[in-house]
């Protein structure tokens, strides 16, 4: 994970090294989504554990009932606006088929789904990576971020 260089919404180009030693949190999301308001749960863990070292990102996706149709000021004054999103977020992404983010194909290889499954189901699927860079563990889109809590704190620790 620590060897990509993502866009954020302001066309910022984000190392992911430095993120590096971190606990990282990273989700897919959208705007327009019945799980869109998990936005204020995710920023609640990041307001709760950044100080501990959790990073959340977020990679906005329009691959899901196009529900993510903005540009990158239009997601950025969304999720600010509605959410009071702080954490980052990046440029829109794929996260299936051939144009797939090379994020999301490392780690739908090391974290494969329900039945074994590689491809994401829906908007806010969530990895969660340790500070060694491994998988903690992947979740779906109906997992609420606030029950990821015990997950993260182990994490935190390790």
């Amino acid at each position: 994970m620590t060897s990509y260089e993502m866009p954020l919404l302001d066309g910022t180009a984000q190392p992911l090294s430095d993120f590096k030693g971190k606990v990282v949190l990273i989700v897919n999301t959208a705007s327009v989504c019945g799980f869109t308001p998990q936005y204020e749960g995710l920023e609640a863990l990041y307001k709760k554990y950044s100080e501990q070292g959790l990073v959340v990102l977020g990679f906005p996706c329009n691959q899901f009932g196009k529900q993510e149709q903005g540009d990158s000021s239009e997601i950025g004054s969304f999720c600010q606006k509605n959410y009071g999103v702080t954490f980052p977020v990046f440029e829109k992404i794929d996260v299936n088929g051939d144009c797939t983010a090379p994020i999301y194909k490392d780690l739908k290889n090391q974290a494969s789904g329900i039945l074994g499954t590689k491809n994401i189901k829906w908007n806010f699927s969530k990895f969660l990576i340790g500070r060694d860079g491994g998988i903690v563990g992947r979740y779906a889109p109906t997992t609420k971020p606030e029950s990821l809590e015990s997950a993260i704190e182990q994490a935190l620790k390790g």
